[in-house]
């Protein structure tokens, strides 16, 4: 089943999609490649997503690292509240981080002297914002479970803590520091509404220049060629990714349990600087900068008119109805769509969880996990121009899904559905095989060992895997821009619509919903993060 559902929905409208683009009068036509890549603007594009993409997964290794020592190889009070904190950023939707930044740095906002507006600096400190806290929980939970004995011996010898710690542990840490590094490449090099915002036309990636290929020139050419660059660079990510996971499952011997974490000394002090900084600055300051704006009118008196045109709108501002009515319509659609992807990431785990004994077999499940992933990486511009290519009628039947709002639900069922995935697989994977033997040697059958054994374990990241999906689908923008309907706009797109519109009071409208949006996402996850029953808490 979820296999039938990523053919139809996901394989077939981008497969159709960059068809179309090298089909000319019924026959097949690549002068397209050529073309496109004899530009000079694609190479620019090209260049300014593997920069942008690189220097933020930079700049998050170097923050990351010493958040994820501080959260995870320490013990301190508040530090379960800290890293509930640090997991918000990775969950806003793109368009609150991308409305975040512009009202620091842009007009108006505490740092618009420092001449980052719509620069490359405010992109990538905008990419690094989430991907910072996927550095420390998939660093982090590795280094908890990492021992230090090691260490410690090189310490014994003579070697001093900076010493000791850059000849062993790092080393120790680099399968994860490598695994963790082609992610955040994977989520920067894809990143969408904060490149939109915050980079406009001089600063595009890939991804935005399909935007501005499909919806301004109706080049469905050159948006191809452009998709094909991009599965490249995400195809590679996640070659690499894959192959790193796997060698820092066999690179070191980790502890089945936690190391115990120490109390902070005097020598974790530059990293304790270091880390505080960055919560204060790259985290805090952009979201309290968004909350202040927001309770400001034009003249910079607090006020709450804003809030009040969410409910009721002035006239002029650029959405069918009011940013209420939308908010409403995204928590429905993102109820429709958490659903979806939970059942269908359930049995993909399930099936991803099991490792035969056939060689064959073994590749034909890694394979199947390289496609459950792609959704992750393929551009969501091109998901949704393509469902909206391909949907008419499909498989014969009598219903234009275009008309509907069913493809929504739908499209951000399959952003999330890789999310929901890596969430549970781990817990799946760590369920020791003989504990099934036991189970089939006293007759139980399949079913009976699925119910016994695999759902109760499975619960203990339900929560969590459930707060991923509705928080990834209720900030979904960039498929749902194309798949909306005029009176049913989500949050999200109701947002981005205001914030880039004259109209007076549109851009305070903008960052109250914009604030709104981000309450509800950091909610949903923050209750996610309490209903786990277990203490293993990493990601």
């Amino acid at each position: 089943m979820p296999l039938a559902f990523l053919a139809l929905f996901f394989l077939w409208p981008v497969v159709s999609l960059i068809a179309t683009g090298f089909v000319d009068d019924g026959a097949f036509d690549f002068s397209g490649i050529p073309e496109v890549f004899g530009a000079t603007r694609t190479w620019r594009v090209i260049g300014q997503t593997l920069a942008q993409a690189g220097v933020a997964t930079l700049i998050s290794l170097a923050l990351g690292v010493p958040a994820a020592y501080v959260l995870y190889r320490l013990d301190f009070p508040g530090q379960a509240l800290l890293r509930g904190f640090l997991t918000v950023p990775f969950v806003l939707p793109s368009v609150v981080v991308g409305v975040a930044f512009s009202a620091l740095l842009g007009a108006g906002g505490p740092l618009a002297g420092w001449g980052l507006d719509r620069s490359f600096a405010a992109v990538v400190l905008a990419l690094a914002f989430p991907n910072v806290g996927v550095v420390a929980r998939t660093v982090g939970g590795f280094w908890a479970r990492l021992d230090d004995t090691s260490e410690q011996a090189a310490r014994v010898l003579g070697a001093s803590r900076v010493r000791a710690w850059s000849l062993v542990t790092l080393p120790a840490l680099g399968p994860a520091l490598a695994s963790a590094a082609s992610l955040v490449f994977l989520f920067c090099s894809t990143s969408f509404g904060i490149v939109l915002i915050l980079g406009g036309s001089a600063f595009a990636n890939v991804e935005t220049e399909i935007y501005r290929l499909t919806v301004q020139y109706l080049d469905l050419r050159g948006a191809a060629v452009l998709s094909i660059a991009q599965f490249a660079i995400v195809g590679f990510a996640l070659v690499v990714s894959s192959r790193l996971r796997r060698a820092g499952e066999r690179a070191v011997q980790l502890r089945e349990d936690r190391v115990h974490g120490a109390r902070p000394r005097r020598v974790d002090i530059p990293v304790l600087v270091v880390f505080g900084a960055t919560i204060t600055l790259l985290h805090a300051l952009p979201l309290i900068t968004l909350l202040s704006r927001s309770l400001r009118d034009r003249d910079g008196a607090w006020t709450l008119a804003n809030y009040a045109a969410l409910v009721v709108p002035p006239e002029g501002l650029p959405i069918d109805g009011s940013v209420l009515t939308a908010i409403l319509a995204s928590l429905r659609i993102a109820v429709v769509a958490a659903l979806l992807a939970m059942v269908l990431g359930a049995l993909l785990a399930l099936v991803l969880s099991r490792r035969p004994r056939s060689r064959t077999l073994r590749r034909g499940i890694d394979l199947f996990d390289g496609l459950v992933m792609l959704p992750l990486g393929v551009s969501a511009v091109t998901l949704g121009f393509g469902l909206l290519l391909t949907m008419h009628r499909p498989l014969g039947i009598g219903l234009d899904l275009r008309t509907s709002t069913a493809l929504i639900p739908i499209a951000q069922a399959l952003v999330a559905l890789p999310l929901v995935v890596r969430t549970l697989l781990p817990v799946l994977r760590s369920i020791a095989p003989e504990l099934r033997d036991a189970a089939a040697s006293l007759g139980a059958g399949p079913f009976a060992m699925l119910r016994a054994i695999d759902v109760p374990l499975l619960g203990r990241s339900t929560g969590l895997a459930l707060g991923f999906a509705f928080a990834a689908s209720l900030g979904e923008f960039g498929a749902t821009s194309f798949l909306v309907r005029p009176g049913e706009q989500t949050l999200p797109v109701a947002v981005a619509a205001l914030i880039g519109h004259q109209a007076p009071g549109s851009y305070g409208a903008g960052l109250a919903g914009a604030v709104v949006l981000g309450v509800l996402t950091a909610g949903v996850m923050l209750l996610a993060e309490r209903w786990r029953t277990d203490g293993n808490r990493e990601f």
